[in-house]
C-alpha cells in the first residue's frame, strides 16, 4: 500500500497534536453514549432488542473497518479524516431532532461509518507523527484528553435531555463538538499527496481484504493482541450499553445516572498519564492482568448487588478499566512495524467492533434466560477471566 506523502505540516504539529483531539472525541462520544441506549429503549421498548440492534450495528461497523485498508490505498488519510469529522457533525445534528425511527437508524448507520474511521485514523496519525516519543506516551495523553472531555459529558447530556424533554436532543451537542474538532484539525495545515485512484474490481477488492486479514493473523503476536483487545472492548461494550439501563431499572433518576457516569471518569483522569509511565517501566501485561481480574471480581458481585452498593460497583470497576485503557492496544503497536501498522490496523480495529456484535447478542440471551438485565454482569466476569488466560498464554 502506498504510504501517505505529507506535502505540508504545521510547524508545531506532532503526535501530541493528534492525541489532543481526544478531548473532542471524548466529550462528544461521552454525551452520545450517555443517552444512546436510552434513545434505543424509547424506540424498541425492550433491553434485549436493544442489544440485538447494537450487535447488528456493530457488525456493520466491523465491515467498515475491514475496508479501511482499501480506502487508504485510494485516498490520503488527511482527506478521509476531514470528510468523516464533517459526517459526524451533520449526522448527529440531524439525529437530535424528533425524526422517524427509520430515519434515525439510517443516520445512526451513516455516523457509524464516520465513527469507525475516526477511531482508526487518530492512532494512525499519532503513529505517523510519534517520532521518538513512542506510542505509550501518546496513548496516555490521548486517553487523558478523552477522559477530560468525557468527565462532564454525562451531566451535560442529562441536563440537555431534561431541558428539552427528549434524550436525543443531547446529540446536537455532540455534533457541535465534532465540528470544533474538525476546525482544530484544519488548523494543523496538513496536506497530503493525492493517490492515483484506479477503477476498483469488486472481486479483487474482496480478495485483497481476505488476504490482508489472513496475513494479519499469521503474523506472530497479532492473534494474541487481537484477543486481548477484544476482551477489553467486550467489557467496555457491556458497561456502556447496560449500565444506564440497569441504573434506571433499579429505580434511580437520570440525574443519578449522570453522577454515576461522571464519577466513573475520575479514575481514568487520575491514572491516564500515570499508566503511560508505569507501562513503559514495568510493561503492559501486569496492568492488563490486574484490570481484567479486578473487573471480573466486581462483575461477580454486581450480579447480586442492588441499590447503592450496585452503584458503588459501577464506579469502582472504572479503576479496572483505567488500568487497561492506556495499554490495551500496545501489544499491536509493539509488534507491528510502521509499514504493518497502516496495513493491518483496520483488521486489528475490528477487535473493537466485533465485541459489539457478539457480546450484546449473548447478553440478550442471558437476559432472556435469567429474566433480568443484572444477569449480564455474570457474562463480564467470564470475559475478564478468559482474557486473563489469553494474556498469560505463550505469545504466538
Amino acid at each position: 500500500m502506498a504510504k501517505d506523502n505529507y506535502i505540508s505540516v504545521g510547524k508545531k504539529v506532532n503526535g501530541f497534536s493528534f492525541a489532543n483531539l481526544g478531548m473532542f472525541s471524548g466529550f462528544a462520544d461521552g454525551i452520545y453514549n450517555a443517552v444512546y441506549s436510552l434513545v434505543l429503549m424509547d424506540i424498541f421498548m425492550n433491553s434485549a432488542v436493544v442489544g440485538i440492534y447494537v450487535a447488528i450495528y456493530a457488525g456493520f461497523c466491523l465491515l467498515v473497518a475491514l475496508f479501511a485498508n482499501e480506502v487508504f490505498r485510494r485516498f490520503s488519510k488527511v482527506r478521509v479524516f476531514h470528510i468523516v469529522l464533517l459526517m459526524l457533525a451533520v449526522c448527529y445534528a440531524m439525529m437530535s431532532f424528533s425524526i422517524l425511527p427509520r430515519t434515525f437508524i439510517i443516520l445512526d448507520y451513516t455516523s457509524g461509518i464516520a465513527t469507525t474511521f475516526v477511531g482508526i485514523l487518530i492512532p494512525l496519525f499519532m503513529a505517523d507523527f510519534s517520532r521518538n516519543v513512542g506510542m505509550a506516551r501518546l496513548n496516555a495523553r490521548y486517553h487523558l484528553w478523552v477522559n477530560i472531555g468525557a468527565l462532564f459529558a454525562p451531566m451535560v447530556a442529562v441536563a440537555i435531555a431534561g431541558f428539552f424533554g427528549t434524550n436525543r436532543s443531547a446529540f446536537f451537542a455532540s455534533a457541535m463538538i465534532y465540528l470544533a474538532g474538525w476546525a482544530m484539525f484544519n488548523s494543523f495545515a496538513i496536506s497530503a499527496e493525492d493517490k492515483k485512484i484506479k477503477p476498483a474490481n469488486p472481486r479483487k477488492t474482496f480478495k485483497a481484504l481476505w488476504k490482508n486479514m489472513i496475513a494479519f493473523f499469521k503474523t506472530p503476536g497479532m492473534a494474541r493482541a487481537y484477543a486481548v483487545n477484544f476482551g477489553y472492548y467486550s467489557l467496555r461494550a457491556m458497561r456502556v450499553l447496560y449500565v444506564p439501563i440497569v441504573v434506571i431499572e433499579n429505580g434511580f433518576s437520570k440525574d443519578t445516572l449522570g453522577w454515576v457516569l461522571t464519577l466513573g471518569i475520575i479514575p481514568y483522569l487520575l491514572l491516564s498519564e500515570v499508566m503511560g509511565r508505569l507501562a513503559k517501566k514495568y510493561g503492559n501485561k501486569l496492568w492488563l492482568m490486574l484490570g481484567f481480574l479486578s473487573f471480573a471480581g466486581l462483575s461477580a458481585m454486581a450480579t447480586v448487588a442492588t441499590g447503592y452498593p450496585l452503584l458503588m460497583i459501577f464506579i469502582a470497576w472504572q479503576v479496572s478499566g483505567a488500568l487497561m485503557e492506556s495499554v490495551h492496544d500496545l501489544l499491536f503497536f509493539d509488534t507491528a512495524s510502521k509499514a504493518q501498522q497502516t496495513k493491518y490496523y483496520g483488521v486489528f480495529r475490528t477487535s473493537a467492533n466485533l465485541p459489539n456484535v457478539l457480546v450484546p447478542i449473548v447478553g440478550a440471551g442471558v437476559i432472556t434466560w435469567f429474566g433480568g438485565t443484572n444477569a449480564v454482569w455474570g457474562l463480564t466476569a467470564v470475559i475478564g477471566v478468559l482474557a486473563t488466560i489469553v494474556l498469560l498464554a505463550e505469545k504466538r
